[in-house]
């Protein structure tokens, strides 16, 4: 991954990786966190649990009882924010467009569209438009239930 990519805290200043490794579920690579709340984003992890072939993936959604705890570094509020993913070997998050650019990378036919994020100026258009999505995900595709969510989450 390169330069541009924003990342949170780096876990491995903070917890021994003994502590991060465990954080996972076993045998996966990454942990994914979205919103459960959110049908869109239900949507989108449907077709990431169908696409991730080799099983790489723990999907959890942000409402999980012991998520402060499984990941510490990771702000509450950043899940209300942007989806997370958390490579399970040593703790290092992507958050927002950049998780989503290495989820496309990660999994087997995302080689295909990942070429997309190397032409100039697609990382912070991506960046952008997945902040827009992120601000408007309770007006998009979801239920009445949606829209009654308040969109500054703490």
């Amino acid at each position: 991954m390169g330069p541009g990519h924003h990342t949170l805290l780096d876990p491995a200043t903070a917890f021994p990786p003994r502590f991060v490794s465990d954080a996972c579920a076993p045998g996966r690579v990454y942990a994914v966190v979205y919103d459960g709340t959110c049908n869109v984003c239900q949507k989108v992890v449907t077709l990431l649990t169908r696409w991730d072939w080799n099983h790489e993936l723990e999907i959890v959604a942000s409402e999980t009882p012991d998520l402060a705890a499984r990941f510490p570094w990771i702000p509450a509020r950043a899940y209300a924010e942007s989806i997370q993913v958390v490579r399970c070997a040593d703790g290092r998050t992507w958050q927002g467009a950049a998780a989503m650019e290495l989820l496309i990378d990660v999994l087997p036919k995302g080689k295909v569209v990942s070429w997309i994020f190397s032409v100039p100026l697609a990382r912070p258009v991506a960046e952008e438009a997945y902040r827009w999505f992120a601000r408007n995900r309770y007006h998009l595709g979801c239920g009445e239930h949606c829209q009654l969510r308040p969109s500054n989450v703490e």
